[in-house]
């Protein structure tokens, strides 16, 4: 599970893409789920809190620039 200092060392760029790749791998947990091919159920609620975390982030970095440039 990735740590919120490791998310916040990040370019907006590097969370994006490492979004991107969560998002799949959700979307291929959730047809193993599907199937039972499941191997750790425990991955789908990892892949989701990480997901929250690097939007939460992108979110406070969206609203400081806005209060900045404001």
């Amino acid at each position: 599970m990735a740590d919120i200092e490791d998310l916040r060392t990040k370019t907006d760029d590097q969370l994006s893409v490492e979004l991107t790749d969560l998002k799949r791998e959700q979307f291929n947990l959730r047809f193993q789920a599907a199937t039972n091919q499941l191997e750790k159920p425990s991955r789908i609620r990892e892949v989701r809190r990480n997901i929250a975390q690097i939007k939460t982030l992108q979110s406070e970095r969206a609203a400081k620039a806005a209060a900045e440039k404001a």
